[in-house]
């Protein structure tokens, strides 16, 4: 019986095996960074609302990260191309951003979370200067980070291992990061610490600690030389997409997927479990047992992804079976909540809520592995058809699906809070306690159904995404052919001068 500890640091490497030590640690470099981003992104709009700006001046918040998303989407793409066009050394594409930069990330992330006092114009003038540096070098780190995956080999079935792993080690972070309401309920309530100190100590924790740790996908090497080595128009890089339909149609998709009536969790939980008998389920406690409940079936059917996308046929399929599921499971997780004897803020109706929701986050869990394995296939379609690998514009054209995504999302989520649920900031720790009617009305319908929504149109894009096994098994004998041609020449030169 091999040693599992063995087995995960194993150095063996073959033509169509690679290194489980270098998988690690990319998986754990990813791991990092989901730990400071998932606490960053999740945490900033709240610290600033209820700890750094007056009531009256609380909403401005949300209209600022909305525009600093904007920003951070039409930065993204301009960075991957000049990722794509930039002079490197060969197998030194993306490596050398996963080395210098996180200790400069995780150090502007954590300055966000430092009230500097002063007028409420100079606090928004200081997150927005801090949020712009922090998002510029990210922005490299994500590119790198994720177009990684491209360039681990020239094997779709690799890439597919590849980007389960680094998939398991992203999602690892985020649930790290998610642990952190339970610790603020606990520090606050047990040991009457206050919301703002505990926001600011642990900016530092996770957000720079995470950073530091990302820095471990720095020993996963490149195996796939880029034809882009030599210097090239960064603009060149950009007019390639329109090469990509995959990448286009997976993009839209996934901006479609995340437009819908929307409530943010952490006011949820706070709101509707603040006063359950039972400590477990009171407010950040609540919000990280149902994170747990609901995600770990998921989490754990992460290292099946690759064995079901095989039993189903395309990586296709399981993105349509995913978004079904969500339609199903929310749709019953609904009508379940409203129940009477399982109503869902009571503790059986909470255990329900969760076990449901658990089911449909099983190939939900699934999707990213699914799309970056899509994407990683259609950067060598795009290298056959135009002769250059795009690794920077494919993943940065991801983030800026997700920026553009996450700017809209805040923007429709801020107008739900403010205009629909009528909620209001108070400058007291009580404030959830002091909503409306309304507020409580409507938060359930709109946690539960709103996600539906957004599952419809996706899987009305994703379906003219086309997956063929068959097709890909062509591309790489060609890209291989070609690829052995140009070394050829280059070692030859007499051949070059033909």
């Amino acid at each position: 019986m091999k040693n599992p500890v063995g087995f995960l640091f194993s150095k063996e490497e073959t033509e169509t095996h690679l290194p489980n030590r270098e998988l690690l640690s990319y998986a754990a470099g990813l791991a990092g960074q989901n730990i400071s981003y998932s606490f960053i992104s999740g945490r900033l709009t709240y610290f600033y609302e209820n700890h750094v700006m007056s009531a009256e001046r609380a909403s401005l918040v949300g209209k600022l990260m909305t525009a600093t998303h904007a920003w951070d989407a039409v930065n993204d793409v301009i960075i991957g191309a000049y990722v794509d066009g930039r002079r490197h050394k060969p197998y030194q594409k993306l490596r050398p951003y996963l080395l210098y930069l996180p200790p400069v990330i995780g150090l502007f992330g954590a300055l966000m979370f430092v009230n500097v006092g002063g007028s409420d114009l100079f606090k928004l003038v200081y997150l927005g200067l801090c949020y712009f540096f922090w998002d510029f070098f990210y922005s490299f780190q994500d590119v790198g980070l994720w177009g990684l995956i491209a360039l681990a080999s020239p094997r779709s079935e690799e890439r597919s291992r590849v980007a389960q792993w680094v998939s398991i080690g992203a999602g690892a972070g985020s649930a790290l990061g998610g642990a952190f309401p339970m610790i603020w309920e606990i520090l606050k309530n047990s040991l009457g610490i206050r919301e703002r100190t505990i926001f600011t100590v642990f900016a530092f924790v996770f957000g720079m600690g995470g950073e530091l740790i990302s820095m471990r996908a720095h020993k996963f090497r490149e195996r796939v030389d880029s034809p882009a080595q030599k210097q090239e128009n960064p603009l060149k890089a950009l007019t390639v997409v329109r090469h990509n339909p995959t990448l286009l149609l997976v993009s839209f998709a996934r901006f479609l997927k995340e437009i819908y009536p929307r409530i943010n969790t952490m006011y949820f939980f706070q709101s509707e479990y603040r006063s359950a008998r039972a400590k477990l389920l009171r407010g950040g406690s609540a919000e990280m047992l149902f994170g747990l409940v609901s995600g770990i079936p998921g989490a754990a059917s992460q290292f099946f992804a690759n064995k079901l996308i095989a039993v189903l046929g395309t990586k296709k399929r399981l993105l349509l079976i995913s978004q079904g599921s969500v339609i199903v499971f929310r749709g019953l997780g609904y009508l379940v909540g409203k129940t009477k004897g399982l109503r869902y803020n009571t503790a059986a109706g909470f255990i329900v809520m969760s076990a449901i929701l658990s089911v449909c986050s099983i190939p939900g869990s699934m999707m990213d592995i699914a799309h970056r394995s899509l994407l990683s296939d259609s950067i060598d379609e795009t290298e056959l058809k135009t002769g250059l690998r795009t690794e920077g514009v494919a993943f940065s054209m991801q983030n800026f699906t997700s920026k553009i995504t996450s700017g809209v999302s805040t923007l429709i989520q801020n107008y739900f809070l403010y205009t629909v649920l009528r909620y209001v900031a108070y400058d007291d720790e009580n404030y959830i306690a002091m909503q409306g009617e309304t507020f409580y009305k409507w938060q359930f319908p709109l946690f539960m159904l709103g996600p539906i929504v957004g599952a419809v149109l996706y899987i009305v894009v994703i379906a003219f995404v086309r997956d063929d096994p068959g097709r890909r098994g062509e591309v790489e004998a060609a890209l291989k052919e070609r690829r052995e041609k140009q070394e050829f020449a280059e070692n030859d030169p007499d051949l070059g001068r033909i």
